[in-house]
C-alpha cells in the first residue's frame, strides 16, 4: 500500500509523540511506501514562522530520509485537481493533500475527521496515547 500521511501525523510521527496512537503507527509500518507531500513541509514552514509550530522546517525535511518515508512532489496536477473538491474543508493544505492522494491514487492517514467526507482512500486515526 502507498500511504501519504497528514502534515499533524508526520509531525507527530517525527516527535515520537504519544498523539500518534498505536494504530496509526501499526498502519505506517504496515504500508509499503510512506510519503510525505512537499504540501506539509510547506505549512509547517509557514506554521513556524507565525509563531503556530515550533521547530525549524529544514529539520523536518531531514526527518523525511531518516524515517524511512519518501517525498511527493507538488505537480500540476494535484494544483489542478483541488478546483474540483468540494469545500468540505477549507484549509488549502488539506485540500491538496487530499488531491494528491486521490490523483496518484494512494491512501491518506489523518487525524481529521473532516476530511474523510472526500474519499474511501481517506484513513481515519484517532489521536490518542499509545497503549
Amino acid at each position: 500500500m502507498r500511504l501519504l500521511i497528514d502534515t499533524q501525523i508526520f509531525i507527530w510521527a517525527v516527535l515520537d509523540s504519544d498523539k500518534l496512537g498505536l494504530n496509526a503507527r501499526q498502519i505506517m509500518v504496515g504500508a509499503g511506501e510512506v510519503f510525505v507531500s512537499a504540501a506539509s513541509i510547506w505549512e509547517i514552514a509557514i506554521k513556524a514562522k507565525i509563531g503556530k509550530l515550533e521547530g525549524d522546517p529544514a529539520e523536518f525535511v531531514q526527518a523525511i530520509e531518516r524515517s524511512g518515508f519518501r517525498e511527493l512532489m507538488i505537480s500540476t496536477g494535484h494544483a489542478a485537481k483541488v478546483h474540483e473538491l468540494p469545500l468540505y474543508h477549507r484549509d488549502p493544505f488539506d485540500r491538496l493533500l487530499i488531491a494528491q492522494a486521490i490523483t496518484e491514487p494512494m491512501r491518506f492517514l489523518t487525524a481529521d475527521s473532516m476530511l474523510e467526507q472526500y474519499s474511501e482512500l481517506v484513513m481515519m486515526v484517532p489521536k490518542g496515547k499509545i497503549t
